[in-house]
């Protein structure tokens, strides 16, 4: 076993639901209780084990995957404490204890996924991107690579059609590919421009940025304030509010205020 510790608290079950809430996933297999994922080339395994989590194999590249699909850096004990006296949003925190928002560990894979999603159902969207995966990403033993941009900027929007992507989103994912938009140096910029720099790319709106914050570098006050579920959620709550000028009263915890809102749309 390659145990690695796993901040408290900690559910791989409530942490993993979203690969399985939707069908299967091919770039990220929820199988038999333990979640596969390719790495560097690898097939990596991950599963509970006792104290932490048993990654199979553990090494540097591995581990540092596993921390971001896992929601390492979220403080989930100060975030505890802040809901404690927040009585609407308490017994969601409750119910949800262990619960760590996975962040996706690659900035393109993200994107792509994003643009999958608008305004389809996440059923259909992972059902399309499965297509891609399986089209332009390579299988390593149970899990498939997702497409590198490199693959992905050489396809035709043809190619991306006939996979289930309409028109325009097939533009967006092949222009985005081709884009000259650094998505490595979004990580060192404040939230305001990284959101300048993603909308200014044909295809990505504000509902994709605020993602891109909350899933993929994890800013603690993302607030994806125009995803349709998060409105509902947050307005099942308080009642008719201006959702995004709401995302004030959860400060400095948006980011997890939001996960654990729609973790109630993901576990029965």
């Amino acid at each position: 076993m390659s145990l690695l510790p796993v901040p408290q608290p900690f559910s791989l079950e409530l942490t993993t639901a979203r690969f399985r809430a939707f069908g299967l996933d091919r770039a990220m297999l929820w199988e038999n209780g333990a979640l596969y994922r390719a790495v560097g080339g690898r097939e990596v395994r991950i599963a509970a084990a006792e104290g932490g989590v048993d990654v199979d194999p553990l090494d540097a590249e591995t581990e540092a995957v596993a921390r971001r699909l896992l929601g390492f850096e979220f403080d989930l004990v100060a975030f505890s404490q802040w809901a404690a006296g927040e009585r609407r949003i308490a017994p969601i925190v409750v119910r949800f204890a262990g619960f760590r928002p996975t962040l996706a560990p690659e900035p393109f894979e993200m994107l792509v996924g994003a643009i999958t999603a608008q305004q389809v159902s996440l059923f259909s969207a992972l059902a399309i991107r499965n297509r891609l995966v399986e089209r332009f990403g390579a299988q390593v033993g149970r899990v498939w690579t997702f497409p590198a941009r490199e693959r992905l900027a050489a396809a035709s929007e043809d190619q991306l059609f006939a996979l289930g992507f309409s028109r325009r989103k097939a533009e967006y994912v092949v222009g985005l590919a081709r884009s000259d938009l650094d998505l490595a140096a979004l990580a060192l910029l404040p939230d305001e421009e990284v959101k300048a720099q993603l909308t200014a790319v044909r295809g990505l709106g504000e509902w994709t940025a605020d993602w891109f914050l909350a899933r993929h570098l994890g800013r603690p006050r993302a607030w994806p304030a125009g995803d349709l579920a998060v409105r509902k959620a947050v307005r099942a709550l308080y009642g008719d509010v201006d959702v995004r000028a709401a995302g004030a009263r959860f400060e400095p915890f948006q980011n997890l205020t939001a996960h654990y809102l729609l973790a109630q749309f993901l576990t029965p």
